[in-house]
């Protein structure tokens, strides 16, 4: 039988030897031999036509993990399902292109009077759900403070109403002309010193966060844990969090489809909470008819993006989405708290001083 090394393999199907090691440990392009002795891997002319497949397939930007069901189906299958993919790539594309238009427009749009100021109009609500005997979540909106805390433990109830009552306090307090991602990050600080003064140091209690400070023009994020935030604008939906749990890690490594996520029997376990990492700080420009969703896995677990933008987009007021949303993920079995905060960016026409 004629071998082929490594170097020589990747040579002939433009793979590098890098993303063959990869594919090995996926068990996505096994080599043909291990050497015992060295570890050295050996591939036969016989395996290119799979290898070459998977370099085009990664050429089109497909994940490794539905690559590998394409390389397990029959020649029609595969090219279905291939057919299926660039489908779903071709609508995501034209959501991003309706985005970059509507972006175009209102960037090249004459700029606002003086006179017109932004200002959020909001909403929130909780319910325990169908299962849950208690409601471990915590909403609250305000003027300048929106936010959505997912308690979990037998103090979880406390944690999130302890991180939320730490940061009420911007929601009255004068914001300094300094930089407001340094003043959330100092708030956030006290409020994972009240999550562990409530949690007793039990690490089986804790907390999500996810919020947003209203500065006037733009929206300071703080986000931790799989509490989410989503942007309306234009249309559609976008998810501005990145959950951090252990199927989102594998969705982003490609050894997991979103679709699989969804069923993953580890889908609710976190990487990280208030007290145990790290949050993700970052601050987002605010346009008029902007329409902003927090909302705890309770909504996210059981409804789809599609249905939530429907809702969002359907829903005159603040207080009506949170409503409908709420009564989306009961409709869907309520196996979870639920908790939603909608917040709209609306321009209103400031008074001239009396003369």
């Amino acid at each position: 039988m004629e071998w082929l090394t490594i170097g020589a393999f990747a040579r002939a199907c433009r793979l590098s030897p890098k993303a063959l090691r990869l594919y090995d440990e996926l068990e996505l392009l096994r080599p043909a031999r291990v050497d015992a002795a060295t570890g050295y891997r050996y591939y036969t002319p016989a395996q290119l036509e799979q290898a070459r497949l998977v370099a085009w397939l990664r050429r089109l930007g497909m994940p490794l993990a539905r690559i590998r069901t394409v390389c397990a189906l029959t020649p029609a299958a595969a090219a279905d399902e291939i057919r299926a993919y660039w489908a779903q790539v071709e609508a995501e594309t034209a959501v991003r292109r309706d985005l970059a238009a509507f972006l175009v427009d209102e960037l090249a749009a004459t700029p606002r009077k003086d006179t017109t100021v932004l200002e959020l109009r909001y909403s929130a609500h909780s319910h325990p759900g169908l299962v849950r005997p208690a409601n471990q979540d915590t909403a609250h909106a305000g003027a300048r403070l929106l936010a959505i805390a997912d308690g979990y433990g037998p103090a979880g109830a406390p944690a999130s109403s302890a991180a939320v009552a730490a940061l009420r306090y911007l929601d009255t307090a004068d914001l300094p002309a300094g930089n407001v991602l340094n003043l959330l990050a100092d708030a956030v600080h006290g409020a994972t010193e009240a999550v562990r003064d409530v949690a007793a140091g039990a690490d089986e209690n804790g907390t999500t966060l996810t919020a947003l400070l209203w500065t006037g023009s733009r929206l300071a994020l703080v986000h931790i844990g799989d509490s989410r935030a989503y942007l309306l604008r234009g249309g559609a939906l976008f998810r501005i969090t990145h959950d951090h749990t252990v199927v989102q890690s594998l969705i982003d490594e490609g050894r997991l489809t979103a679709e699989e996520a969804g069923t993953h029997p580890q889908r609710a376990l976190l990487l990280k909470a208030l007290t145990t990492g790290t949050p993700d700080l970052k601050l987002h420009d605010a346009e008029p008819g902007d329409r902003y969703l927090l909302c705890s896995d309770g909504l996210s677990g059981v409804v789809p993006d599609t249905t939530i933008r429907d809702l969002l987009t359907t829903a005159t007021a603040p207080d009506t989405a949170v409503h409908s949303l709420v009564d989306a993920a009961n409709t869907a079995g309520g196996p979870d708290n639920v908790s939603c905060v909608v917040a709209d960016v609306v321009e209103t026409v400031a008074l001239s001083p009396a003369s």
